[in-house]
C-alpha cells in the first residue's frame, strides 16, 4: 500500500475536523487552565489560613466518578436542563447547548471544572519551593509585588510550568469519556475531537485508517514534546 493510507487520512474531512477542534480545544484550554490555576494558587499560597478548606473543595471534582459527572452536566446543560429553565423565567427561549456551537464551550468549562484542582496543587507545591529569602531581599530593595512575581517567582517556577503542561496536555485528552456519554459517538462538529474519529473506525473496524493515524499523532506528539523539553532546557 506503501504511503496510500496516509493520504487517505490525511484527505479525510471527518480526520481533518477532528483534528482543527482538538487543536483549538488545546489551543484555548491549556492556556486557560494553567492561568486560571496559577491565580487560584497565588491567592492560595497568600491565604494559608484557607488553604485545607479550598484544596479539598478544588480536588473533590476529580474524585467524581464519570458517570455522576456526565449526569450532573446533563442536568445543567440539557435542553430541559436546569440553567434552560433558570433562564426561561428572564424571557430569553431555551437553548440546546449540546448540539450547537455553545457545546464546545461546555466542553471547555467540563475540563477547566475537573482540572483545575489538580494543576492548583501543583503550582502550590512550586511556589513552596521558593525561598521566601528572596521575597524578604526583594522587598528590601523596594520591588512591588508585581516585580516580585516576573523576576522571583516566573523563573523559579519553570520547572513547574513544564510539569503542569505536559500533565494537562495528557489530561486534555481523558475530556473525550465526557463528551462521548453526553453528546454520542458523532456529536456536533464542534466537539468532533480526534478520540471520537479513531474510536468510530475502531468500531468499523478500519484497522489501516486508524493505524495510519495513529502513527501520524506519535509523530505530532513526539515533535511537540521535544519543542517543550527543549524551550523547557533553554529557559534553565
Amino acid at each position: 500500500m506503501g504511503l496510500d493510507n496516509y493520504r487517505t487520512v490525511l484527505t479525510n474531512s471527518a480526520f481533518l475536523l477532528a483534528v482543527k477542534n482538538t487543536v483549538k480545544f488545546l489551543g484555548v484550554c491549556i492556556p486557560l487552565l494553567l492561568l486560571c490555576s496559577l491565580l487560584l494558587a497565588l491567592l492560595l499560597y497568600k491565604q494559608k489560613r484557607y488553604e485545607k478548606f479550598f484544596k479539598t473543595s478544588f480536588l473533590f471534582p476529580m474524585a467524581i466518578p464519570v458517570s455522576s459527572f456526565v449526569i450532573l452536566w446533563k442536568l445543567v446543560f440539557h435542553e430541559k436542563g436546569l440553567l434552560n429553565n433558570v433562564i426561561v423565567h428572564f424571557g430569553i427561549e431555551k437553548i440546546d447547548y449540546i448540539n450547537s456551537n455553545l457545546a464546545f464551550g461546555v466542553l471547555i468549562i467540563s475540563y477547566l471544572w475537573k482540572n483545575m484542582g489538580y494543576d492548583m496543587i501543583l503550582w502550590l507545591t512550586g511556589l513552596n519551593g521558593i525561598s521566601e529569602s528572596y521575597y524578604e531581599a526583594a522587598s528590601v530593595d523596594g520591588a512591588g509585588i508585581l516585580q516580585q512575581f516576573r523576576y522571583i517567582t516566573l523563573p523559579k517556577l519553570v520547572p513547574t510550568i513544564f510539569m503542569v503542561g505536559i500533565l494537562s496536555f495528557i489530561n486534555s485528552f481523558k475530556v473525550f469519556r465526557e463528551a462521548y456519554l453526553i453528546a454520542g459517538a458523532y456529536p456536533h462538529d464542534s466537539i468532533y475531537m480526534l478520540q471520537h474519529i479513531l474510536s468510530n473506525w475502531f468500531v468499523a473496524m478500519d484497522i489501516q485508517k486508524m493505524s495510519a493515524a495513529a502513527v501520524l499523532l506519535v509523530i505530532a506528539f513526539l515533535l511537540l514534546i521535544m519543542l517543550l523539553i527543549k524551550l523547557n532546557r533553554e529557559e534553565e
